[in-house]
């Protein structure tokens, strides 16, 4: 399948705010569920596929079989992306991945409260809220190597994946001043 970039569609935040309670309904007890992804970022260019991070306690809670019954296959991919240059544990980077099977394009990101790739989401996608110009440079990277590669997905992450290394060093330091916490459920 082609990788295709849109421009930013209004519709994704109300498309997440209708997926939510059903996401919830599936969950353990506790979970906290945000919208991530460049669709949660307003005025982003972004794939048309909703992202959505269900913080858990444990994956082990998780009931795998209740999302597979529910129209989610359970991707392979099980370790996050790891940033160049760190050497992040492989429990840091855990998570389950459910893609929809019918209807709407969707991803949950099954991930451990408190873990490494747990808070990265968040804080990049609150960065590039807060920072148009970065999220608007992100977006066209995108939308270039999209033109330029539509059938390599492999390509497209292996330069995308460390652009966003690059931001989330920015994110950090923006963390840092303006003392950034993790923010509630969406």
């Amino acid at each position: 399948m082609a990788i295709e970039i849109l421009p930013p569609q209004h519709v994704w935040a109300d498309e997440f705010q209708a997926l939510k309670l059903r996401i919830l309904l599936l969950a353990p007890p506790r979970a906290v569920i945000h919208h991530i992804g460049s669709t949660a970022v307003s005025g982003l260019a972004a794939k048309d596929i909703i992202d959505v991070q269900l913080t858990v306690d444990s994956l082990e809670g998780v009931d795998v079989e209740a999302f597979r019954n529910s129209g989610f296959r359970q991707s392979s991919a099980s370790i996050d992306h790891q940033p160049l240059g760190m050497s992040i544990a492989d429990v840091e980077l855990r998570k389950i991945l459910f893609r929809s099977t019918q209807g709407r394009s969707l991803n949950i990101h099954v991930r451990e409260r408190g873990r490494f790739n747990q808070r990265y989401p968040l804080l990049c996608r609150d960065f590039l809220r807060s920072h148009p110009v970065a999220a608007g440079a992100y977006g066209l990277i995108k939308q270039r190597l999209a033109e330029r590669f539509p059938d390599d997905e492999d390509f497209y992450y292996d330069i995308k994946d460390p652009v966003f290394d690059l931001i989330v060093e920015g994110a950090n330091e923006w963390a840092r001043v303006v003392a950034w916490k993790e923010p509630d459920g969406d």
